[in-house]
């Protein structure tokens, strides 16, 4: 289950992407959630995923 709050789930997948994952996409697959619904709950607080760094800026 992810976080809800904004800060807590960027905080979230960046360390899981870190630590364990080589892509949002191997992420998403493995815990079984959408890549769609992780990326417009970042947005709008001004995050993206930036693929070559691996993790959301």
């Amino acid at each position: 289950m992810l976080p809800k709050d904004p800060i807590m789930l960027l905080s979230f997948v960046n360390m899981k992407l870190r630590d364990r994952y080589a892509s949002l996409d191997e992420l998403c697959e493995d815990m079984d959630v959408s890549r769609d619904e992780i990326v417009a709950a970042l947005a709008p607080f001004g995050y993206a995923y930036d693929e070559a760094g691996n993790r959301f800026a």
